[in-house]
């Protein structure tokens, strides 16, 4: 049976993840996450990305990104092989790295690029790794709340959800992602900044 073609919508954040096949380790050491951003760095210089959030789990990985002239299938279809031709010879083994096809959601509102951006920052700790996202070295968060810079990401997508200037949209998104109320003023278009 044929599988089902992709859709792409350019423009568009997607909500991508990856698992490990039957669920196994895809990062065994630090070596493996640095070769893994390492390809997707090498990726990004052919095929132009967005990439608003990530986070790399031991068997899986989460990634909010999002093409404009290339489909997300593309960069996907990349970085899998490339990662698992990567394992497959540093662990000298063969056969299938990945469990299945990636998944991939489009996002279709700046509220669910919020949503899936904390989903995403909180992983580690729902899964109980860490206590508070900002302990994970694995994931973005870092880079919105201490202002690193890094070619790869792009987080003016999601600050600029809240209103102010730069620091008092990194306090509003720290906020959103430790409180799981919605009572959290976004900007919505408003004048007041």
């Amino acid at each position: 049976m044929a599988r089902n073609k992709r859709l792409w919508i350019p423009d568009t954040y997607y909500h991508v993840s990856s698992r490990g096949n039957r669920r196994d380790i895809l990062f065994k050491e630090d070596r493996d996450y640095d070769v893994f951003f390492s390809i997707l760095h090498h990726i990004h210089k052919n095929n132009p990305f967005k990439l608003a959030s990530y986070c790399l789990m031991s068997n899986h990985y989460h990634l909010l990104i999002c093409t404009t002239e290339q489909p997300i299938s593309k960069v996907m279809s990349l970085l899998n092989k490339r990662y698992a031709d990567y394992f497959n010879t540093k662990n000298n083994v063969t056969g299938h790295v990945f469990e299945k096809r990636y998944f991939d959601k489009p996002i279709g509102t700046p509220y669910g690029l919020l949503e899936i951006s904390r989903y995403i920052h909180l992983n580690p700790v729902k899964a109980g790794i860490v206590t508070n996202a900002e302990s994970y070295k694995w994931s973005s968060y870092h880079h919105y709340m201490y202002n690193t810079s890094t070619t790869l990401l792009c987080t003016s997508d999601i600050l600029e959800s809240f209103p102010g200037n730069v620091h008092h949209q990194r306090m509003k998104y720290q906020e959103f992602i430790n409180k799981t109320d919605e009572n959290i003023i976004l900007n919505q278009g408003s004048e007041e900044q």
